[in-house]
């Protein structure tokens, strides 16, 4: 069927919604028909790619008809360095496809009662949203077929984000529209002073090149953290590098680097080393004060994840009274935000660093009514930690892509709080979860929330409360 099918020519094919993952859905002699980067209402001559006996993939080769629900995409690269897959698409459009796939997982997995699920809180900023960045040097830059064509001899070192599905290829960004202050600033002008100086950029293939890394994080009122990550230990070629920011960009707050000989660029492991300014920077919530490092978690939209926590506190519907379990904790976020209207707030996160980071943040904001504890969840999280605590009224559980292990679950219904409140940024193993939390727990509140625009990705709350005996 695959050999049979690939490279065939669809005709005109009518783009008919959006389904998971941001792909649009069309039909051909009774099978459906997966196509990116279109909009639904478009009329579409596509290719396959690939083709199963009920599906197929496709890529559009040319548009007969633009849907009416089509915008503009503002960037430039829109297309090919794979973010913000959806800025073609209007932004009403967006959050009601993606209220509509909290609804489609529910039905399809949960398969419980379910209330309405209430409208998605949009964004406020659909633009410059996130506080961190991650980007890449490369000395493989992604060509157009324009470029290639050329035959001009062209520069091919680039900074900034992997094309999709190609490890070794970077597409150079001039401006990127996700991250707002002096972002777009210190990569364009970093990457101008490395060509200049001849600076060698990360052979991904060889592993081998100075300048390996750039990660940018700010926060709401303008503080600036900038680290880079050096794949060679050349102090003079690192002492170039850092003085050229340090001098050029004195607004940064903390400016960290990293030398980092693995052979992936994850840093949790390495030192981390203070070239100049603080070692961390501090976003505010609600008085709160939160500091982040350079390891730490942090939602990476600051005003939505505000509105996220704001939805969980209320769905918690504390007064002051109750003890709250916060699963997943990572840096203590939540915990910390929520403690002010509770008895006591216990926190469980497997990273141990992230741990430290919530003590240190509690005693910051003179918390005295949070506990916090590092180690796997299912082994942490026992009838001999629950008796050595007080058992929780609430739950409050944030957990990974992957949900809750089903030992996890299993000792929530043990435990069977009152409330359970579940985030989660992935509806379908939430609707997982939720349907065997369904022994003991109904369904009460859903309240989706557009962390990400212009892609494809959707917050979303539940409320669950205990069955009345």
């Amino acid at each position: 069927m695959s050999r049979k099918m690939k490279n065939k020519v669809l005709q005109r094919l009518k783009i008919e919604r959006i389904a998971s993952e941001g792909k649009c859905v069309g039909h051909h002699e009774g099978k459906v028909v997966f196509v990116s980067n279109v909009a639904p209402g478009d009329i579409v001559d596509v290719r396959v790619t690939r083709g199963r006996s009920s599906y197929m993939e496709a890529e559009a080769i040319q548009i007969h008809e633009y849907s009416e629900n089509r915008v503009s995409p503002f960037c430039e690269h829109f297309g090919t360095c794979g973010g913000c897959k959806w800025q073609h698409i209007s932004y009403e459009l967006q959050m009601n496809y993606k209220r509509q796939q909290v609804v489609d997982q529910f039905q399809r997995i949960a398969k419980v009662p379910l209330p309405e699920v209430m409208p998605i809180i949009g964004a406020k900023d659909t633009r410059y949203y996130r506080n961190k960045l991650d980007f890449t040097f490369s000395n493989n830059r992604w060509l157009t077929r324009e470029e290639i064509d050329s035959g001009e001899n062209l520069e091919r070192n680039a900074l900034g984000f992997h094309i999709p599905k190609r490890f070794d290829k970077i597409v150079d960004i001039n401006h990127c529209y996700l991250q707002d202050g002096i972002s777009n600033d210190i990569r364009n002008e970093l990457r101008t002073f490395a060509l200049q100086q001849n600076l060698t950029f990360y052979d991904i293939i060889h592993q081998n090149g100075l300048l390996r890394n750039l990660i940018i994080r700010n926060t709401a009122d303008g503080q600036t953290m900038v680290i880079v990550q050096f794949g060679e230990d050349d102090p003079a070629g690192i002492d170039q590098t850092m003085r050229f920011l340090n001098e050029r960009f004195p607004e940064i707050t903390s400016l960290l680097y990293i030398v980092n000989l693995k052979k992936n660029e994850t840093f949790l492991d390495q030192d981390i080393h203070t070239f100049a300014g603080k070692e961390y920077i501090e976003e505010s919530m609600e008085g709160l004060k939160f500091k982040i490092r350079p390891k730490s978690f942090y939602q990476t939209n600051s005003l939505q994840a505000y509105r996220l926590y704001q939805v969980a506190r209320e769905f918690a519907g504390l007064t002051g009274e109750e003890t709250v379990y916060d699963l997943y904790t990572g840096t203590g976020t939540i915990a910390n935000f929520v403690a002010g209207k509770a008895k006591q707030v216990i926190g469980i996160e497997y990273v141990e660093p992230a741990i430290e980071d919530a003590r240190e943040n509690a005693r910051h904001n003179q918390l005295t009514n949070t506990l916090f504890y590092a180690g796997d969840m299912k082994e942490v999280l026992t009838e001999d930690f629950v008796s050595q605590h007080q058992k929780p009224d609430v739950i409050i559980t944030d957990p990974p892509r992957a949900g809750m292990h089903e030992d996890v679950i299993q000792m929530l219904l043990k435990l069977s709080p009152p409330k359970i409140v579940y985030v989660s940024c992935n509806p379908a193993t939430q609707a997982r979860d939720v349907a065997l939390l369904s022994e003991k727990y109904q369904v009460k509140r859903i309240q989706p929330v557009d962390m990400f625009p212009q892609t494809y990705h959707v917050e979303n709350v539940v409320l669950l409360e205990l069955n009345e005996q």
